[in-house]
């Protein structure tokens, strides 16, 4: 296995486990499974948990896959960044997608929805990462 692949998987499975704990502590502990209700808008619990859970996530996985994983990159730092964040609002998009899917058409429980999610998202996210977000531009 390449070292790189290594480090994603070592960096990424972290971050999952800590996004997974966080998101049932949030969905359980925090927002008792309660809907958000705010003047116009209520957002369900396990998608409330899904947005609190990727404040600590978003940081860290970026730190993770800029300074571990991806070291070798030669992009500047913000440029990653903004491809990160990018990349981090398409999985956002990916995760509520799966979300609703698994847990209100498929009547899944949200905590083994989010692994499912996670498993889907994952793959999508290491491609993009390593081909887009961190790539090594020639010549530099």
């Amino acid at each position: 296995m390449p070292l790189q692949t290594f480090r994603y998987l070592a960096c990424g499975s972290g971050n999952t486990a800590m996004d997974i704990l966080l998101y049932y502590i949030s969905f359980h502990f925090i927002l008792n499974e309660t809907p958000l209700h705010f003047t116009y808008l209520t957002i369900s619990a396990h998608i409330a948990a899904l947005f609190m859970s990727m404040t600590v996530t978003f940081p860290t996985g970026f730190l993770l896959s800029k300074y571990i994983v991806f070291s070798e990159s030669n992009l500047r730092g913000r440029v990653q960044l903004v491809r990160y964040f990018m990349l981090v609002g398409i999985c956002i998009c990916l995760n509520y997608g799966f979300m609703k899917l698994f847990v209100e058409y498929f009547l899944i429980y949200p905590t083994i929805a989010k692994i499912l999610t996670t498993i889907f998202v994952v793959g999508f996210s290491y491609l993009t990462q390593k081909k887009f977000t961190f790539k090594v531009k020639a010549g530099a």
